[in-house]
């Protein structure tokens, strides 16, 4: 069987660089759904984030998005990438980087500032638990509103060609 080539794996990883990037957008009935690529760390030239700072991230990230005043009713899915080197947003809407970048920062600076228990982080809500490093997603956010959020310009809102 051939299979056709999945556009993420069509981006050029070698110049992909971490930012805010539209992935896709898709039309389900009515309604646009617009898929984020939010690259933490630069593929293939940087180490990837373990596990346990993707996972508390997601726990973070996701309670945050599900809960913002504006937002809430637009996220569908806040997610880590499989290579581990960021993370995927999915919302109904037709929206562009620069518009969701102060969503996006808002986030990475609830994630950088928390202190306390990671929501989710016990056995009955969670089937991994233990597997959490609060310290290290917070690093992460830190570096990602250092090198995107506070220095952003076109090359870190679209893919590079």
């Amino acid at each position: 069987m051939e299979f056709e080539k999945i556009s993420s794996f069509s981006i050029d990883h070698i110049k992909l660089k971490p930012g805010l990037y539209v992935s896709r957008r898709d039309v389900v009935g009515n309604s646009v759904v617009t898929t984020f690529d939010i690259r933490v760390t630069s593929p293939n030239d940087e180490p990837v984030m373990n596990t346990a700072e993707v996972h508390a991230f997601e726990h973070l990230g996701a309670t945050f998005l599900r809960n913002h005043s504006v937002y809430k009713d637009k996220i569908l899915y806040f997610g880590p990438m499989g290579c581990r080197t960021g993370f995927y947003l999915l919302m109904s809407g037709d929206y562009n980087s620069e518009e969701i970048l102060p969503l996006v920062g808002e986030m990475f600076s609830f994630v950088a500032d928390y202190d306390g228990s990671v929501p989710g982080a016990s056995p009955r809500d969670c089937g991994n638990y233990l597997d959490m490093s609060l310290p290290m997603a917070k690093f992460y956010a830190r570096k990602y509103l250092s090198e995107v959020v506070s220095t952003v310009d076109e090359s870190k809102l679209n893919y590079p060609e």
